[in-house]
């Protein structure tokens, strides 16, 4: 069993919670490949899973100023969870730097 102190209400498997937290240790330390390709492999392998994508898009929108990438993924989570505040929060927040360039 996993030792997360948050509710898995997404029921993730212990090799998906333990790639995700791979995927975010990559990212903190600026190993953004290697989290990207870890994370589009979850995604490939399990699409739709909100919590991949939204790591995704925080990745592509806050460390690789990817707008694009960063608005395209919180639009599929958007589009399985239309009440996800974080997501419209951030969506917009990229939406309004992509109307700047």
């Amino acid at each position: 069993m996993s030792d997360h102190s948050w509710k898995n209400i997404y029921n993730l498997s212990d090799e998906q919670l333990n790639n995700l937290n791979k995927a975010e240790d990559l990212i903190e330390m600026m190993d953004l490949t290697k989290a990207e390709s870890l994370l589009l492999d979850m995604n490939k392998k399990v699409p739709n899973c909100v919590p991949v994508l939204n790591v995704l898009a925080h990745m592509y929108g806050r460390h690789l100023s990817d707008f694009e990438s960063a608005i395209k993924f919180y639009n599929l989570v958007l589009e399985i969870e239309p009440d996800n505040a974080w997501a419209r929060d951030e969506r917009r927040k990229y939406s309004r730097y992509m109307s700047y360039d």
